[in-house]
């Protein structure tokens, strides 16, 4: 009797890509709302069911097996970094992210129990190594921010935004849309001559400047992001406006004095849930007893906060280091906790930010020449065009949303705003 000779050692990642592309293979089969035509060079075939709807298959394109492997032992972190190497190809990013969104049962049964165990892991790593304490803000915050600010100007708009704009009409250009949000805000904080704003946030000063100008108002802005203080206050010399804005380099929780009004515009996802009280905690002791704030944020769906809140995904481990997404009910509730704040405005962005994230990629990609040339390589490009296309997806599939909440001090008793149009179609509260 003879046996068979022991695989050698060399062939098991073959064996290991053979089994994960079967099991990949049979999850996809399982999409509905949309379907896949994958190529991988062994032959061609359409996964999922369309159900009716209209549109062509995505096609996706496999230029190396391991892809199947990372995908099923890293989950939508290893196909983004399977991505980001080259390992494959698809006609529409955000497309193929929106059906997998559309199939979140079916997408998180593709990762195996590899992945499951190496997420936990890793998840615990990343809260003890990049908790938002002030010293890991300041790393977190420059592992981004600091990239440069010349890249950021290749494709936000002039006033560097780096936030969802507002469309309030299907004519509006990103440059238009950024002037919305921005006019929005300091309608809805009701500033005028007589206000002292609190920004907690600076990012490249364009609020600041414009609720300035616009109002009259004065303004103390807050950053710890190096490259973006520096930047801002270049645009506040040039603007003349050095009497009436304050840049500081300083972390939120120093702030000390009081102002009538503040805002805070998408920094919320860098505070972290565990510094979440003592946000509300600083906004509530630095604004007037009858003053307002307004928090602008990327949220996610109550059912699905847990879970986002124990992962590393993509986002979390390549671009924002540090960074949590919150659900309205976690906002409103650390709120009450900690400070005497109510909510008086809730007004839902998620459309507005998906087509943001559009622009900005087309931007991107029309750009790339010129972000080339500072240096940054095609992987950098692979990245960041899977970062967009994986935040407009799920925008648009409202697997997260983005929110304007109005929040009033005790003794405020104005009329909370209203839009007269709302581009969404939805009514405020």
């Amino acid at each position: 009797m003879t046996s068979e000779p022991l695989p050698r050692l060399a062939s098991v990642p073959f064996l290991v890509d053979r089994w994960c592309r079967r099991l990949a293979l049979q999850r996809l089969a399982r999409l509905r709302g949309g379907q896949i035509r994958l190529v991988d060079g062994r032959e061609e075939q359409c996964l999922g069911a369309a159900d009716g709807q209209a549109s062509e298959a995505i096609r996706l394109d496999v230029h190396d097996p391991r892809f199947y492997r990372r995908l099923v032992g890293g989950g939508s972190v290893g196909a983004g970094e399977s991505y980001i190497d080259g390992d494959w190809d698809v006609d529409d990013l955000t497309g193929l992210v929106r059906l997998m969104a559309r199939n979140q049962q079916t997408t998180d049964g593709l990762e195996g129990g590899v992945a499951r165990l190496s997420g936990l892991v890793e998840s615990g790593l990343h809260r003890l190594l990049r908790d938002n304490s002030r010293s890991g803000s300041r790393r977190n915050i420059a592992a981004h921010y600091d990239l440069g600010n010349e890249l950021f100007g290749q494709f936000l708009d002039t006033r560097r935004q780096y936030s969802s704009a507002i469309y309030e009409s299907p004519a509006d250009d990103l440059e238009q849309a950024g002037a919305n949000k921005l006019d929005r805000i300091c309608a809805k904080l009701e500033l005028g001559s007589g206000d002292h704003l609190l920004e907690i946030g600076t990012g490249w000063g364009g609020l600041a400047i414009h609720a300035a100008q616009r109002t009259g108002c004065r303004v103390t802005t807050v950053t710890i992001s190096a490259e973006q203080r520096a930047f801002a206050r270049q645009r506040v010399e040039e603007a003349g406006l050095t009497d009436r804005i304050e840049v500081r380099f300083e972390d939120y929780r120093q702030l000390q004095g009081r102002f009538s009004k503040v805002v805070s515009v998408e920094m919320v996802e860098a505070v972290g849930d565990n510094h979440l009280d003592e946000y509300f905690a600083v906004i509530d002791r630095c604004l007037a007893a009858d003053g307002l704030a307004l928090i602008q944020a990327i949220t996610i769906a109550d059912r699905r906060y847990a879970r986002a809140l124990r992962e590393v995904d993509f986002i979390k481990k390549h671009i924002f280091p540090g960074s949590f997404i919150p659900a309205v009910s976690v906002l409103c509730s650390s709120a009450a906790r900690s400070s005497r704040l109510v909510l008086v405005n809730l007004e839902d962005l998620a459309d507005d930010y998906a087509r943001t994230l559009a622009d900005w990629r087309e931007r991107f990609e029309q750009r790339w020449p010129l972000i080339r040339a500072l240096g940054y390589d095609e992987r950098f490009r692979r990245m960041w065009r899977f970062y967009l296309a994986y935040c407009e997806g799920g925008f648009r599939e409202r697997a997260i949303a983005d929110v304007q909440m109005l929040l009033a001090a005790p003794l405020w008793r104005g009329r909370p705003w209203r839009a007269r149009t709302v581009a969404s179609g939805c009514e405020p509260l």
